[in-house]
């Protein structure tokens, strides 16, 4: 299961989209949760726990228990988690302290659905900043948890902090079981002998890389954990319930990708617009690798916010980690409806930037650009030192005119002319409350879908003449129709077979955002000889 070197191109499937050995990753509705957010109203859906979320009724809703595995770093925990959830959803690697978010997947075994928790590498007693936060992240995993599987790697012994984690463990009363990871035949079973000084009885040898062992794992999993959920009390039960069966309504699920180049504010968008701590934070460039994502619902329509890795040039990824993490941002982006485009407002567009920009446009994303850090350039805080000749050349691109700034992103992002401008500060979250009714109107216009009889009226208002297209790439357009939806898609039927001219094409695409809308989508358009 694990990513290896050679599948960087373009073999890492969708995580959360992927169905494989019959396990659909798509998660099943939980329960509610109301947050006041200022003037909207918003209603988080806990299909996955947030950091808010109260674990009991939240994570047993339904009779699904989850399960948190946790261990120090390089231990397995992520190709455990890939094998259960049948997917590649974390990514593995041979370097330590890759995972750092809480992931989720969804599983099935023997016929009971079960919820999955892999969580980054813990070393206790670390007081630096990153591993304290992962810590912080596998806390909220312990207090979700049914049961805690704790791997640790059956060729190493058994040091203080395995002692120290155990300890820890054994606080939180969840029932615990340990996996002795890289037991590869069937040889090698004895190594769970070294692992009998930690004091846990329920100890399996297990290969995560080659399946071996894990279904004796599971079994003993679901022996303890009980159908139904702990501590529920009749009425709790009927309440969950009914929140259950009012939540089998089908609502679309729009899926918005936050995307950017490193260090921009993607997870504290994401923690802003979930109002949770689900994304580690820091300003360390980087921080995030996995795809984080939550959803949310507002005003009748379900939102996944998809936290993705800050995407860089190949010249700048060095670590094997890194490399995957951008695959992944990229797969993340093309499965989404709606790319959220980060954009750092003390650094202006980079050409990092609209190159991103430009997988979006091109892969058919709807797109809303975000000038994150908007205080900053209005309060005029500048960064200490002698600024750098680069420095200088940004700070003569920004301005504290909003108008005077967004017609310079306009310029630099001259093919994103569809997609709205939305200035704010996600650490404060000064702004954040204009992105819903944005992304309800642009998911609207995605779909929109216009009538054939509609679209010939159209073209017979069009004056082509103004089209300042070569008399030799000139076509006489005999009707169109909209084929598709999502990103609208348009076919023309003319009398020569011609590849459209660009001019020609741009003239006809703002013609039809003129008449038409289509807000935050880009338009393809394509043509098709009479005969």
């Amino acid at each position: 299961m694990p990513l290896c070197a050679g599948e960087l191109g373009g073999a890492v499937e969708a995580g959360w989209e992927l169905k494989a050995t019959g396990v659909s990753i798509i998660r099943v509705p939980g329960r509610f949760e109301e947050w006041q957010h200022s003037t909207p109203k918003i209603k988080l859906i806990l299909t996955q726990p947030t950091y808010n979320s109260t674990s009991t009724l939240a994570t047993t809703a339904a009779g699904v228990p989850t399960i948190a595995i946790v261990g120090r770093p390089n231990v397995g925990k992520s190709t455990l988690f890939n094998r259960i959830v049948g997917s590649r959803r974390a990514i593995v690697g041979d370097e330590p302290g890759i995972t750092r978010d809480r992931l989720y997947g969804d599983a099935e075994w023997r016929g009971r659905q079960i919820r999955i928790i892999d969580t980054g590498g813990i070393i206790p007693e670390d007081k630096d900043f990153i591993p304290a936060e992962i810590f912080r992240q596998a806390r909220v995993a312990f207090d979700e948890a049914a049961a805690i599987v704790m791997v640790v790697d059956g060729r190493t012994e058994v040091a203080g902090p395995d002692l120290e984690l155990v300890r820890l463990l054994r606080k939180t009363g969840r029932p615990l079981f340990l996996a002795v990871n890289k037991a590869d035949s069937e040889k090698q079973a004895s190594i769970v002998d070294e692992f009998h000084r930690l004091g846990i009885k329920q100890m399996f040898p297990v290969s995560a890389e080659h399946g071996r062992g894990i279904d004796d794992l599971l079994d003993a999993v679901f022996e303890v954990v009980p159908e139904e959920a702990k501590g529920l009390t009749t009425e709790d039960t009927e309440e969950t319930r009914g929140e259950s069966i009012a939540a089998e309504e089908p609502v679309y699920e729009t899926k918005v990708a936050i995307i950017g180049h490193p260090n921009v504010g993607k997870s504290t968008l994401l923690n802003s617009l979930t109002a949770s701590d689900r994304a580690i934070v820091s300003p360390v460039p980087g921080t995030t690798r996995d795809a984080v994502d939550e959803i949310v619902e507002h005003n009748g329509r379900r939102f996944r916010f998809i936290d993705t890795a800050g995407i860089r040039r190949k010249g700048k990824t060095h670590l094997m980690a890194e490399k995957l993490s951008v695959v992944m941002a990229r797969k993340h982006l093309e499965g989404a409806d709606i790319a959220l485009l980060v954009i750092d407002a003390t650094e202006g567009v980079s050409q990092l930037d609209a190159a991103i920009a430009g997988y979006a446009h091109e892969s058919g994303r709807s797109m809303i650009v975000v000038v994150n850090k908007w205080d900053l350039v209005i309060g005029g805080t500048l960064k200490a030192g002698r600024p750098s000749k680069a420095m200088r050349m940004r700070e003569g691109k920004r301005s504290a005119d909003r108008e005077a700034y967004e017609e310079r992103l306009r310029y630099d992002l001259k093919f994103l002319n569809y997609a709205p401008i939305v200035f704010i500060s996600a650490q404060s979250g000064k702004g954040t409350e204009r992105i819903f009714p944005l992304l309800e109107q642009v998911a609207t216009e995605r779909r929109k879908r216009i009538s054939t009889s509609a679209m010939n009226r159209f073209i017979e208002t069009v004056d082509f003449e103004r089209a300042s297209v070569p008399m030799r790439s000139r076509v006489k357009i005999l009707y169109m129709t909209q084929a598709s939806v999502a990103p609208p898609t348009f076919v023309l039927f003319t009398n020569r077979a011609v590849k459209l001219h660009f001019s020609y094409q741009r003239f006809l695409e703002n013609q039809i955002r003129k008449a038409f809308g289509f807000l935050g989508t880009p338009i393809w358009i394509k043509n098709r000889a009479r005969n």
